[in-house]
C-alpha cells in the first residue's frame, strides 16, 4: 500500500514504539488463557494454527483437548493412521487440514531438528505465509508479520485505509509491508498474537469496544467516527445451489456415500448420498417423505439441501461404486463430515422419538 508523508500509515510508523508498547501491555493483562499458550510448544502451536484456520477459537477448544490427549506430538501423529486422524477431526470441517496436518508430522518427524525460518516451513504441506509467520514468530522468534483477517481489519482501520480491495486474500497482501514496520524486533511473536487477540476480543466486525480499544489514540477510523467503514472489500456474489439427498435404510443399516481415497476435500468421509449417487433423478427422490431441509454456506456457494426417504436400491445393485451399508450400531465409529453428522444424529432423534 502507498504512504505518503502525511498519510495515517506514515504517522503510525512514525509512532511505532508507542503503538508497540500500548498494545503490548494490554496483551499481557488481557490475552486469554488459551491451551496452546500454556506450556507453548513447537507442536502445539502448530496444531493450534492449523485448528485455527477458518474457525473460531471457541470451537477449537475440544478439539484441541481432545487431539492432545491422543496424540501429544509430531511423532505420535505421524506414526497414526490416517482413519484416525480424520475421526479426531471430524466436526471441524476443510479435511485438507487434517491431512497437511499429518502429512506436515511425517515431513517433521523425518527431519533431524525443526525447521526455525518461514521459508521453510512454507515448505511444508498446508502452510502458508500466514502460519509459516505464526509458527516462527511465536515458537523462534523470528522477525515475521503475521497478516489475517483481523489485521487486516486492525491495520484498516488505524489508518481509514478507503482502498476497496477485491478480497481478503489481495487486502492481506496489501497491508503486509504495514503489518512488517510494525512488527518489534523482540517478542514478535507476542506482538503479532497481541495483534490477533485484537481483532479476537476488541476490533469487532460489528460494534468494536473503541473506548476500550488501547491503541485508540493511534486510529483514524476512531477519530473519525466510523470504523466499521473498514476495511472495503468488494461484496461477494453468492451462487444459489441446490442439492437433493437421500434417506436409505434396509435391516438396521444406511445407506452411505464414501468419498474414495484420492478426493481432493473429504477423502473416506462419508455423507448421505445424493439422489444422482443413489442411481434416482431428484424429481424421483423428491416424492419421498421429507425429513428435514438445511442451508448452509461454502465459499461462494449458497447451499440448500433436502434430505428424503428413497426406497434402498437392491442388494447387488450398484448404483455408485462408493456408496456403502453401514450399521446404525457402528454409525459413531466412522467418520462424517460436520454437517452430516448433525443431520444423522437429528433425524435418528426424530425418528426414535416418533
Amino acid at each position: 500500500m502507498r504512504m505518503p508523508k502525511a498519510s495515517p500509515a506514515s504517522g503510525l510508523i512514525a509512532a511505532r514504539a508507542a503503538f508497540q508498547t500500548a498494545l503490548r501491555a494490554w496483551y499481557r493483562r488481557h490475552a486469554r488463557a488459551l491451551p496452546w499458550r500454556e506450556s507453548p510448544s513447537v507442536y502445539k502451536t502448530v496444531v493450534s494454527e492449523f485448528m485455527l484456520q477458518q474457525t473460531q477459537v471457541k470451537t477449537v477448544l475440544p478439539y484441541f483437548a481432545r487431539w492432545l490427549a491422543a496424540l501429544p506430538d509430531f511423532a505420535a501423529l505421524a506414526a497414526a493412521d490416517e482413519s484416525r486422524v480424520l475421526k479426531l477431526w471430524e466436526g471441524l470441517g476443510y479435511y485438507s487440514r487434517a491431512r497437511n496436518l499429518h502429512r506436515l508430522a511425517r515431513a517433521v518427524a523425518a527431519q533431524p531438528t525443526l525447521p526455525r525460518t518461514p521459508d521453510a516451513w512454507r515448505e511444508l504441506p498446508g502452510v502458508g505465509p500466514y502460519t509459516a509467520a505464526a509458527i516462527t514468530s511465536i515458537a523462534f522468534g523470528a522477525p515475521a508479520a503475521c497478516v489475517d483477517g483481523n489485521v487486516v481489519r486492525i491495520l484498516a482501520r488505524l489508518t481509514a485505509d478507503g482502498t476497496t480491495y477485491r478480497d481478503s486474500a489481495t487486502a492481506s497482501k496489501a497491508f503486509a509491508p504495514l503489518a512488517g514496520a510494525l512488527l518489534p524486533t523482540d517478542h514478535p511473536g507476542d506482538h503479532n498474537q497481541a495483534m490477533m487477540e485484537l481483532g479476537a476480543t476488541v476490533c469487532f466486525r460489528q460494534k468494536p469496544l473503541c473506548l476500550t480499544c488501547p491503541v485508540r489514540a493511534h486510529c483514524a477510523a476512531a477519530q473519525r467516527g466510523d470504523p466499521e467503514a473498514y476495511p472495503r472489500l468488494a461484496p461477494k456474489v453468492m451462487e444459489q445451489r441446490s442439492v437433493v439427498r437421500v434417506w436409505c435404510e434396509r435391516d438396521g443399516r444406511l445407506l452411505l456415500h464414501r468419498a474414495p481415497p484420492g478426493a481432493r476435500r473429504f477423502a473416506n468421509v462419508h455423507e448421505l448420498p445424493t439422489a444422482e449417487q443413489a442411481g434416482l433423478t431428484d424429481a424421483a427422490a423428491t416424492r419421498g417423505e421429507r425429513l428435514a431441509t438445511r442451508r448452509r454456506g461454502i465459499t461462494r456457494f449458497q447451499i440448500t439441501e433436502s434430505i428424503h426417504v428413497a426406497p434402498a436400491p437392491a442388494e447387488k445393485a450398484k448404483p455408485h461404486a462408493d456408496l456403502v451399508w453401514v450399521p446404525l450400531a457402528d454409525l459413531e465409529a466412522i467418520t462424517l463430515s460436520g454437517p452430516h453428522r448433525r443431520w444423522v444424529n437429528e433425524i435418528l432423534a426424530a425418528r426414535t422419538s416418533a
